[in-house]
């Protein structure tokens, strides 16, 4: 059995870091990944994949990264049950990132 996905896509928003209650970090983050082929209309349309970070990769992301900035990840798929405030079970699918790897060219800050 295999697992593993590397995606190439644009932050959605800024990284923000939490702390788990047992002290590990992590960041959610959406990544706006574009299709390489045209809907019937002729446009390519965008998908938006959630990924979860922890750790180091999580901090480092948080650190360097922001809204916009073209990003990779390596990582593999898992899906989790959540059960919601109204007693009733969603399924989640998501990528957790094993590798990010910061693609956009350094902005020159304004003078």
């Amino acid at each position: 059995m295999l697992n593993h996905t590397v995606l190439v896509g644009r932050l959605v928003s800024d990284p923000t870091l939490y702390e788990t209650e047992n002290g590990n970090k992590v960041t959610n983050i959406t990544l706006a990944v574009p299709r390489s082929y045209k809907n019937s209309d002729g446009e390519y349309d965008t998908d938006f994949i959630p990924c979860v970070l922890w750790r180091g990769v999580a901090e480092n992301t948080t650190e360097y990264c922001k809204k916009g900035d073209l990003i990779g990840i390596k990582g593999h798929i898992q899906s989790r049950d959540v059960e919601l405030e109204t007693d009733m079970h969603r399924q989640i699918t998501e990528v957790v990132a094993e590798k990010v790897t910061f693609l956009s060219n350094k902005r020159k800050e304004a003078e």
